[in-house]
């Protein structure tokens, strides 16, 4: 479906790739990857006939449909959430907003609309946007929002539930987890699993391509290589390939040697001067094996230790925190030991970054207490961390600023590891793009670390070489770290035990992610529907407070008693909707079945107003039958759900 052929492309004197070529079928999955800078966006470009190849050609089966999600940016204007997640096509979106629009439900126009909407099967999309909508942690009053109001985040969340319910035959992702939280991550991986065209994506996330990966693609070093399997394979495929692409190189480096030897000595030797001709034409005739290409080696950097704390790091006692009226926290008590290595897991919402923000001061809070322990640093990144970089001083300067005992050197190595090479490190700060400049405000919290550190999603951006790093970094850091991160990869490396906010509660988990995903259930419920509406985003509704260690039983049997009788009436209700739309859809199919009679009967075509209003009703009547059955599904799949 998709053939690419010698592709070259190069951007001055650099060149990105020489000669690639890939071949996609239905149905495939392919992982792209390499290292920043290799070309898999701009290859991505090619494709999507974006920017043009200095050579070669792209050949797409004929009426292919391409769905595309770039990595940053994608638009958003007048449309509402809804309608973006279904703008499958122009005369779709159209005919969608003019229903919405149109103030006069039994207009000849709202009716000829209606019957083209039903035609495109629109309320079976609208019904499936919704629930794609829900999975990725929207709520039921975000879907008449404007999209443009939503954060860059949201947008590409709401682009992402477009191309899910388009289901083109290729679906082209750049990076698309980067707005994803781990339970809706979970989802998405699902969702792909099931997928039934083919996937082309970039991605610096092991697990997600060892998820949903049937095969490989690299791009390094102007090449492309393709590799059978997921991520995990792809390793093992590549390291025993370069194990033999060594070995063959070291014994030709050995032949050539002894060849050139034999030439050097007998060349001048009357005696041995044919064969020394011969031995010269059998080096002239050799086809060299190209030598290795250099690996970027592993990091070893001794980072500068923290200073000692005292065995109490943090405590928040009884913490209200709330924006406005949207209350996240209520009653939060948290404490943190030295050395402990928490990762903060939620849908996006719940208040992991917030948390992160009351532990370093850069919210306040509306009452409780926030308490640090004796002789405790606090050190807090995020995409804020950018604005205290220097913007007139070069990216070496600003990573040497205030770090004390660590030569110029060093300090270039661990900016090479971030992606910092070359000449790199001479630019000034300001040119920076915003990627940039977060990864350097990275490094210069790593080369002067405090002794508690806070780390809101320090992965994004950074390719796998530069996430091996941060996490050698992080392994040696002889501090207290909490983090929030949606790379789980990086997770298992570096967290040793975890903290779940659900709702503004939160919950301790004493062991590592899959402690916890064997603990709370996760790995068979990740973002369900109904865990996505009521967790992605807390509301002002009073919540249980505390740890659940401490409640007595009683306590206990009355919470799961008040969940019981919660959950019977919500099923209560969905039956009670599944019943009233059986009823009015058994009642619109028998005054249907009585028009349907007259219109076949020929005297009712006598009077033309009378058969014009005739079919006027008839055609209302089809269009109220399909919002029933609609609202009928709807209702019938909650009920499922509860049951």
């Amino acid at each position: 479906m998709l053939t690419v052929s010698q592709i070259s492309k190069g951007f001055g004197q650099k060149t990105l790739f020489t000669d690639i070529s890939l071949r996609l079928l239905r149905g495939e999955r392919i992982g792209l990857v390499g290292p920043n800078g290799a070309g898999k966006t701009t290859l991505f470009s090619i494709i999507m006939g974006e920017i043009e190849s200095d050579c070669g050609e792209i050949e797409l089966e004929r009426g292919m449909r391409i769905g595309f999600l770039p990595q940053e940016s994608a638009p958003a204007g007048d449309e509402t959430v809804a309608e973006l997640a279904t703008s499958i096509s122009p005369e779709f979106t159209k005919i969608y907003k003019s229903l919405r629009e149109c103030p006069d439900p039994d207009s000849i126009e709202r009716i000829e609309a209606n019957e083209r909407f039903v035609e495109l099967g629109g309320y079976n999309l609208e019904a499936k946007a919704k629930r794609i909508l829900a999975g990725l942690a929207f709520r039921h009053e975000d879907y008449n929002m404007p999209a443009k109001t939503l954060s860059g985040g949201w947008i590409m969340r709401a682009h992402l539930a477009r191309l899910l319910v388009m289901e083109p035959d290729l679906l082209m992702l750049d990076e698309p987890t980067n707005h994803l939280d781990l339970e809706t991550l979970g989802w998405f991986q699902k969702q792909l699993k099931r997928y039934p065209g083919a996937i082309l994506t970039i991605s610096h996330d092991r697990e997600f391509l060892n998820a949903i990966c049937d095969g490989i693609v690299e791009i390094a070093h102007s090449k492309m290589h393709r590799y059978v399997g997921n991520y995990e394979k792809y390793l093992k495929e590549k390291a025993e390939r370069e194990a033999q692409h060594i070995a063959a190189y070291n014994n030709q480096q050995r032949e050539i040697a002894h060849l050139e030897d034999f030439v050097r000595r007998f060349r001048a030797k009357a005696s041995k001067a044919t064969q020394a001709q011969a031995r010269l034409k059998q080096l002239k005739k050799m086809e060299r094996i190209a030598p290795p290409q250099s690996v970027t080696n592993t990091i070893h950097f001794k980072f500068p230790q923290p200073q000692r704390s005292g065995q109490r790091i943090v405590t928040l006692n009884n913490v209200k925190q709330a924006y406005g009226e949207h209350v996240v926290y209520r009653d939060l008590n948290l404490e943190v030991e030295k050395k402990q290595r928490i990762v903060l897991v939620g849908p996006n919402g719940a208040g992991k970054s917030t948390l992160l923000k009351i532990i370093a001061e850069i919210i306040p809070i509306e009452s409780g207490t926030r308490e640090l322990g004796h002789n405790v640093s606090v050190g807090y990144f995020s995409q804020q961390r950018v604005e205290v970089l220097n913007m007139e001083r070069s990216v070496i300067d600003e990573a040497m600023d205030r770090t004390s005992g660590t030569g110029e050197q060093s300090v270039r190595s661990i900016l090479g590891a971030f992606l910092f090479r070359g000449d790199d490190v001479f630019k000034k700060v300001k040119v920076l793009s915003g990627g940039e400049k977060s990864r350097l405000a990275l490094v210069k919290l790593l080369l002067a670390p405090p002794n508690l550190l806070l780390l809101d999603e320090p992965t994004t951006h950074l390719d796998m070489p530069s996430i091996d790093a941060l996490i050698t970094a992080l392994s040696e850091y002889a501090g207290t770290l909490i983090f929030v991160s949606h790379d789980v990869h990086f997770i298992r490396a570096i967290a040793e035990s975890t903290v779940q906010i659900q709702a503004g509660e939160v919950t301790h988990y004493a062991g590592n992610y899959d402690y916890y995903l064997r603990k709370s259930g996760a790995e068979s419920e990740q973002s369900g529907l109904i865990a996505g509406l009521k967790n992605a985003r807390p509301d002002g509704a009073p919540t249980p407070q505390g740890k659940h260690q401490s409640m007595s039983a009683k306590e206990r049997r009355r919470i799961a008693a008040e969940e019981r009788k919660s959950a019977g009436k919500a099923r209560k209700q969905a039956e009670s909707r599944v019943a009233k739309a059986e009823a009015e859809i058994l009642k619109l199919e028998t005054e249907q079945a009585e028009l349907s009679k007259q219109l076949e009967d020929p005297s009712s075509y006598t009077d033309s107003e009378s058969a014009k209003d005739l079919n006027i009703k008839a055609a209302r009547i089809a269009k109220y039958l399909e919002e029933k059955n609609y609202e009928w599904n709807l209702a019938a799949e909650e009920l499922s759900k509860l049951n």
